[in-house]
C-alpha cells in the first residue's frame, strides 16, 4: 500500500519534478514488463504498442524511487494489433494512410480484464479495446441500447458496462460484449446524468445529475442493481452533503462513494447509504488543490486519482485526502505525460491507470511499478 508522506516543500501544481512517496508495493504488477501491456488476469495476453520513440518516463522522477511509469498509448484499433517494425515498413511500402482514429471526442473511461472502454460524444458510442483478443469494437450503435451522448461510464465485477447519457437522460446497461441489459433512471429521474459509479457487485448504482446551470438539482441519485430509484444524495449549495456541478463518482473497494464535486472544487466522499463521511480540496494552484478537475477514479487500495484540465495532469490522494503525488504535466504538443484536455481516468485490478485526453484524442495507460523496480530504476539513476 501506499506509505502517505508529506512533500518536502509546497510547489506549483502545473510542475511535476521530485515529489516523492514512501515506498509502496502492487501486488499485480511485477511480473508485467515495461514494453506493453500484458493482461495478466485474463488468462492470455495482449499488447498495446509504446508511444514511437519514446523515452523512459517515471513518477516521480529518478534518483527518487518512481512509483508510476509510462507504458502506452492508444488512438486506434491498430494499436492493440501486433504492429512491429515490419509490419510499419510494409505499411509504409504499400501506401497505407494513418489508422484510423478510434475516436473524434472521448471522455469517460472504464478497464477491467484487459478490456478498455472509452466514451465518444461525437460518434455516440463506446470505443472497446478488447485487448487479449486484439479486437476493437463499438458498442450503443443499434437499438435496444442506443446512445445519444454517452458520457460517464463504470464496470462491475460481472463485466457489465454502465453508460450514463446525458441526452437520453439514463444509463444504458450492457455485457462486456455490448449486448444490451436494462436502463437505470429516466427523464423524470435526472436532469443532466454525467457520470456513474457501481459497487463490484453490482447491487448499487451511483448516477451524478449534473443540473442545468440555474437548476438546484445538483445531486447523486441511487438505484439498485434492477434500476429501482433508492434515494438522494444533496441539492444545489456548498455546505457538507450538497453539490455544485457534480460531474463524475467512484466507489472505492470498501464501498465509499467518492463524488466530484468540481464547482465547490472538492472531492466528498458518503457511505453506501448516502450519508456524508469527509471532503477534501479547495481552489487553487498548488498541490492538493484543484482548478478545473473532471475526472476520478479510486485503485484497489482506496487511492483516489482525480484529473484537473487546468494542471494538465492527475493527482493521486489517501482515502483521508492525503496528496501523494501529482503524474504529468500540461503540454501543447502531444507527448507521453502531457495532457492539453484531460478527461476521465479509471484505474484497473493490475493498479494500471488510464487517462483520456480529449485535445489529443488519445487515452494514456500509466502502469504502477512494484518496489523492487522503482528501487532498481532508482539505483540505476544515482
Amino acid at each position: 500500500m501506499f506509505a502517505a508522506r508529506m512533500f518536502r516543500k509546497r510547489r506549483d501544481a502545473r510542475g511535476a519534478g521530485r515529489e516523492g512517496l514512501n515506498p509502496g508495493r502492487s501486488r499485480h504488477s511485477a511480473a508485467l514488463p515495461v514494453l506493453g501491456l500484458v493482461v495478466a488476469l485474463a488468462a492470455c495476453t495482449g499488447t498495446l504498442d509504446k508511444h514511437a520513440n519514446a523515452p523512459a518516463l517515471y513518477w516521480p522522477t529518478p534518483p527518487e524511487t518512481p512509483r508510476f511509469a509510462f507504458d502506452a498509448v492508444l488512438r486506434s484499433p491498430s494499436d492493440i494489433v501486433e504492429n512491429n517494425e515490419a509490419n510499419r515498413f510494409r505499411r509504409l511500402v504499400a501506401g497505407d494512410a494513418d489508422p484510423q482514429p478510434a475516436f473524434e471526442k472521448p471522455f469517460g473511461v472504464a478497464a477491467r480484464r484487459g478490456r478498455i472502454y472509452v466514451t465518444d460524444t461525437v460518434t455516440r458510442s463506446v470505443a472497446v479495446f478488447d485487448v487479449p483478443r486484439r479486437r476493437f469494437f463499438r458498442l450503443g450503435l443499434r437499438a435496444p441500447g442506443t446512445l445519444l451522448k454517452p458520457v460517464g461510464i463504470a464496470l462491475d465485477g460481472k463485466m457489465h458496462v454502465y453508460v450514463a447519457d446525458v441526452s437520453a437522460r439514463k444509463v444504458s446497461v450492457y455485457d462486456g460484449l455490448g449486448l444490451f441489459l436494462r436502463e437505470i433512471g429516466n427523464a423524470a429521474d435526472l436532469e443532466r446524468p454525467t457520470g456513474v459509479a457501481v459497487e463490484n457487485s453490482g447491487e448499487r448504482v451511483y448516477v451524478v445529475d449534473r443540473g442545468s446551470n440555474e437548476s438546484l438539482s445538483h445531486r447523486v441519485v441511487a438505484y439498485d442493481g434492477t434500476g429501482r430509484k433508492l434515494f438522494v444524495i444533496g441539492t444545489r449549495g456548498s455546505a457538507e452533503g450538497e453539490f455544485n456541478v457534480p460531474v463524475q463518482a467512484a466507489v472505492a473497494p470498501d464501498g465509499t462513494l467518492y463524488v466530484l464535486d468540481s464547482g465547490n472544487f472538492r472531492i466528498q466522499a458518503f457511505d453506501r447509504d448516502g450519508r456524508f463521511l469527509r471532503a477534501w480540496g479547495k481552489a487553487g494552484s498548488g498541490f492538493g488543490d484543484f482548478a478545473r478537475p473532471r475526472g476520478i477514479a479510486v485503485d484497489g487500495e482506496g487511492n483516489v486519482y482525480v484529473t484537473d484540465a487546468a494542471f494538465g495532469n492527475f493527482q493521486i490522494f489517501n482515502p483521508a485526502g492525503q496528496l501523494l503525488l501529482p503524474v504529468g504535466k500540461h503540454g501543447d504538443s502531444d507527448k507521453p505525460g502531457r495532457y492539453a484536455l484531460p478527461g476521465g481516468i479509471a484505474v484497473d485490478e493490475t493498479g494500471r491507470v488510464y487517462v483520456v485526453d480529449q485535445y489529443f484524442r488519445k487515452v494514456e495507460v500509466i502502469r504502477r511499478l512494484s518496489e523492487e523496480e522503482g528501487e532498481h530504476i532508482a539505483h540505476a539513476h544515482r
